[in-house]
């Protein structure tokens, strides 16, 4: 696949709250230091949307604001995918509870917000883009099937994508069989080299790919890895911290997704 210009990432993990904050910890110039993801509030949502949005949408907003805001990028501009393993299962659990008492009274606002795509409404009303957007799934794969998505997006239809993966902690009970024990979201702004906007790196991208997965080098890092689909990100992310080429493999559907940094 053609390279591509990664202009910004967003980050929004535990101890890793914006880009500014995580690049140094990535890059290994100062310690990771797990902590609690903050509440936080978008600056691109209306009101009526603001109160309305659920836990989930407001997350994929902070870690795409955060990628927007540091290159300094005008949000309506870019094309969007979104991912998720399983969006706002909060939603999902209180919905499929009211279903099962004998007055099934679901709320009309949870079923407003029970769709995949939510977030990516969301955000096409909250900064008035009107471009093409992708919603997509793929479990614990999720980040390199929406990374891939988007590099066809950029290449096929010649658009900036702005690609954002996100997942929360599920309720019990359905967190004993999905457990996604931390919230996170991360976001990268790709094109094809055409924007004169400020580039990061340059990746390329090899689906299909055979050996092992990458790990963090960082214990702690690695653990948080493995807490959800969006920190599977987080060797690809430390790559891009670092002024080095370099090669990570992610757990993509069909084997590996290899990313990398060219010169």
């Amino acid at each position: 696949m053609k390279p591509l210009n990664v202009h910004a990432v967003g980050c929004v993990l535990p101890g890793l709250d914006g880009w500014a904050q995580a690049r140094p910890v990535l890059a290994g110039q100062a310690p990771y230091v797990a902590a609690e993801v903050g509440a936080g509030a978008s600056e691109l949502l209306p009101p009526n949307e603001r109160r309305r949005a659920t836990a989930s949408v407001r997350l994929a907003f902070r870690a795409a604001e955060d990628a927007v805001k540091s290159a300094a990028l005008k949000p309506a501009d870019w094309a969007t995918v979104f991912a998720s393993s399983d969006a706002d299962t909060a939603i999902i659990n209180r919905i499929v509870t009211a279903l099962a008492e004998p007055a099934r009274g679901v709320s009309p606002t949870d079923f407003h917000n029970c769709v995949h795509n939510a977030a990516a409404g969301y955000w096409s009303i909250g900064v008035g883009c009107r471009l093409p957007s992708t919603t997509l799934s793929a479990w614990d794969q999720s980040f390199a099937a929406g990374l891939l998505e988007a590099a066809t997006l950029v290449h096929a239809d010649a658009l900036p994508v702005l690609l954002v993966v996100y997942d929360i902690v599920p309720p019990e009970p359905l967190l004993s069989a999905r457990p996604i024990t931390r919230p996170g979201a991360v976001a990268l702004a790709l094109s094809d080299g055409s924007l004169t906007a400020p580039v990061l790196a340059r990746i390329e991208l090899t689906a299909g790919a055979q050996g092992d997965e990458t790990p963090c080098a960082d214990p702690a890092l690695d653990a948080l890895r493995r807490t959800n689909p969006a920190a599977r990100a987080l060797p690809l992310l430390t790559l891009l911290a670092s002024d080095i080429e370099g090669m990570v493999r992610l757990p993509a559907i069909d084997g590996l997704l290899e990313v990398r940094r060219c010169a």
